[in-house]
């Protein structure tokens, strides 16, 4: 019993000491950990200022300025969409002068797909990897168009790459099976079969209902029979 007593005495003994170097530490360093709180108080506090007062406002003009962009877009003006038409702003002067909010990283999905439609292939790719986000459509959109735009430059490879990522981004039935499908065939013009196969069959196994899913008999055994050859 003797023995556990002391043993509880070392701890405590041992718990004051640390506690008491603690308090050392502090009282010697009083300033630096205030100016230390200090600065990071400052830092929130400069943040949700920045957000409120700066990026707030801002973010409201540019989605109510790009109205007109996303207008020409859907009626294929796309050097209105992209340029503006001399009142109305287009996706380039949104990304320019809208920068940091939500409006201008959209700007530059839709200018990707602009230059891609143009032909600018290299140019497009330049925007949509710009392009960030989280949306479960757009994302997968923009991966899949960067896919395009490297079929178009003969870069099948890096093709197969965006499109397998597009594929598994937000995996849904809608834009899933469709990339899939694209890394198919981009498998099939680097004649690998095997691969070709191998997404075919993903898309009859785990997305079922889609459209996709309903000609990949015939893509399969295409596939398959280059392999027998």
């Amino acid at each position: 019993m003797a023995k556990k007593t002391n043993k509880t005495e070392e701890n405590i003994q041992a718990v004051e000491v640390a506690l008491g170097k603690t308090e050392q530490f502090i009282e010697d360093n009083q300033k630096i950990i205030l100016i230390a709180l200090g600065s990071i108080v400052f830092v929130i506090l400069a943040y949700f200022g920045f957000q409120k007062f700066y990026i707030t406002p801002k973010e409201k003009n540019a989605a109510s300025q790009m109205f007109m962009a996303e207008k020409y877009f859907e009626m294929d003006s796309l050097n209105l969409a992209l340029n503006g038409d001399g009142i109305n702003p287009g996706f380039l002067r949104i990304i320019s002068d809208y920068k940091l909010t939500k409006s201008a990283n959209l700007a530059k999905y839709y200018a990707g797909v602009v230059y891609m439609e143009k032909g600018e292939y290299e140019t497009a790719i330049d925007y949509l990897e710009d392009f960030g986000g989280n949306d479960q459509v757009i994302v997968p959109m923009a991966l899949g168009a960067i896919g395009d735009c490297y079929i178009e430059l003969g870069k099948t490879e890096k093709a197969v790459d965006n499109y397998l990522a597009a594929a598994n981004n937000n995996k849904n039935e809608f834009t899933s099976p469709v990339f899939l499908q694209k890394a198919g065939w981009a498998y099939e013009l680097l004649k690998d079969y095997n691969n070709a196969v191998v997404v075919y069959k993903k898309i009859k196994e785990e997305f079922p209902k889609s459209n996709e899913a309903r000609e990949m008999d015939k893509y399969i055994a295409r596939a398959e029979g280059y392999l027998k050859k």
